[in-house]
């Protein structure tokens, strides 16, 4: 990248880069390759290690990627990188409980009912992380091996302080770290929100059968089990327990824990058994009183945490994305100083409205589903039936979770900045 054709914030030589990353997770890592992308100097800090994060081991976590977030990575050129990409073809969706299979009015989606083709994508961490991080390095970004203990803003930038004792100046500084975001803290911005009392238990499993593209929402009275297709005869579970019953289980050596799987996932794809490892992570709903702050912007986890039952929760990250970037690259070239109040809120109004009503959303589902009253799951499988019935209302859903509706922002549109 040619250094005298960056954004002309750089121009000033009292900053040492445009903007600081906090957080070199998938959120943070794709920021800073968007900004860099419309030619900002971004700086990505990150406490793991550079050889830790691109590190090609598996360790069970993968993604359901909405068809709006397959754009942003295309827009990136990431997305034709990425390795064992899996179609989901179809979507089902039924309510029961363990051991007594799901119940026949059921709630179906099928790739044919839009014209984009797949309603999502599976695919692994491992090699979506490392295509991140080799894109963001060909694409110039200066990435530290460190963590932000402190940050000072004023009217024109922030000092930012790294634990080494280094310093950057910035024009802004965007949090990318995680729910207890410290650049949140420090800032002064609060979070609401609630635990679920739940866990979920996320692996990978082998299978005898062929999943043939089709993802498997599963509701019973402990919590959501999401049965996601990986390449192969693989699938991506994500089981939601009571936060009790889930550390038993986490506990449980393999045989017990797939003893323990098994009546809940049945036997439509014949044997299983685990293939990577087991993770668990308790579920909790947390929003940012604000997404800014003086010089600084909050995305992805650090502005957002919401239930992962529709598997939302990246999707909306990568929205956050690629909203900050059109934000900050279309007031940079207005020769806006991009760092400013003003500009800010212009991204903390386009994301705030859709991220409140997705939390509204999955938090309304779980408490819906997460039960086992009679009354209610009759009435909700009456309504997973009559929805099902209506092809229009189906659509409606699919085009919704497939992140093709609303104001999209450039790169979730499949454009560049």
């Amino acid at each position: 990248m040619d250094n005298g054709a960056r954004a002309g914030a750089n121009a000033d030589m009292d900053f040492d880069a445009d903007i600081l990353v906090a957080g070199g997770g998938l959120n943070g890592t794709a920021t800073a390759l968007a900004l860099a992308s419309a030619r900002f100097h971004v700086v990505l800090v990150e406490p793991r290690s550079h050889t830790e994060r691109k590190a090609d081991n598996f360790d069970g976590r993968s993604y359901a990627f909405a068809i709006s977030s397959m754009r942003v990575l295309q827009a990136l050129d990431i997305w034709p990188q990425l390795k064992d990409v899996q179609p989901i073809l179809r979507i089902k969706v039924t309510d029961g409980r363990a051991g007594e299979g799901p119940s026949p009015l059921m709630l179906t989606f099928d790739q044919g009912e839009i014209e984009e083709g797949p309603m999502g994508y599976m695919v692994e961490d491992r090699y979506l992380r490392s295509e991140l991080l080799r894109a963001a390095k060909s694409s110039g970004v200066t990435q530290i091996d460190d963590r932000v203990i402190e940050h000072r803003a004023d009217g024109a930038g922030a000092l930012v302080v790294l634990g080494s004792g280094e310093t950057r100046r910035v024009r802004l500084l965007v949090g990318c770290d995680g729910q207890n975001s410290p650049i949140a803290v420090r800032a002064g911005i609060g979070r609401m929100g609630w635990n679920y009392d739940q866990t979920a238990l996320v692996c990978t499993i082998a299978h005898e059968e062929p999943h043939l593209g089709i993802a498997h929402q599963f509701f019973m009275p402990s919590g959501p089990l999401a049965i996601l297709p990986l390449s192969g005869n693989r699938s991506s579970i994500v089981w939601t327990e009571r936060a009790a019953r889930a550390e038993s289980v986490q506990a449980m050596n393999e045989n017990d824990y797939l003893d323990e799987l098994r009546p809940r996932f049945g036997s439509f794809l014949g044997q299983v058994s685990l293939a990577g490892r087991r993770v668990a992570y308790p579920l909790r709903l947390s929003i940012a009183e604000r997404f800014i702050a003086d010089r600084v912007a909050l995305a992805g986890d650090a502005a957002h945490v919401v239930h992962p039952l529709a598997g939302q929760g990246l999707n909306a990250g990568l929205k956050d994305v690629a909203a900050l970037a059109e934000v900050v690259t279309d007031a940079n070239r207005r020769g806006e100083d991009f760092g400013r109040p003003e500009v800010l809120k212009r991204y903390e109004q386009w994301r705030r409205f859709d991220t409140m009503a997705l939390a509204a959303a999955t938090d309304g589902f779980n408490r819906l589903f997460s039960n086992d009253f009679a009354l209610l799951r009759g009435l909700r499988d009456v309504g997973l039936g009559l929805t099902n019935a209506i092809p229009g209302v189906r659509r409606a859903f699919i085009r919704e979770a497939a992140g093709l509706t609303g104001d999209l922002p450039r790169l979730s549109r499949g454009k560049e900045l």
